[in-house]
């Protein structure tokens, strides 16, 4: 049952649907339609780029361990230094 004659809110609901899960998608994919991906990140990014918390992240830069980049008063980190880190920290896997 139709509240309009000639409506249909089945089609509605289903192009509504498709339209937000579409926005969705491309605001939740990293790299959304673009090829270039940031080379600086905040504490946050740079936690979900290693796979660390951003607490965590604060802590290695607190305590010297990775090079910041300081504009005004934010702090970034260069994929290029966290990617240096990984490599420098990398152990022999021994279980």
């Amino acid at each position: 049952m139709s509240i309009l004659p000639g409506f249909d809110f089945d089609a509605l609901l289903e192009a509504l649907a498709a339209k937000v899960a579409d926005r969705l998608r491309r605001e939740l994919t990293p790299t959304a339609g673009a090829s270039v991906r940031p080379r600086l990140l905040t504490a946050e990014q740079a936690g979900v780029y290693l796979g660390r918390t951003k607490a965590s992240v604060q802590h290695m830069i607190a305590s010297g361990r990775v090079p910041v980049v300081r504009a005004d008063r934010r702090t970034f980190l260069d994929v290029r230094d966290l990617d240096t880190w990984v490599e420098q920290n990398k152990q022999a896997g021994v279980l």
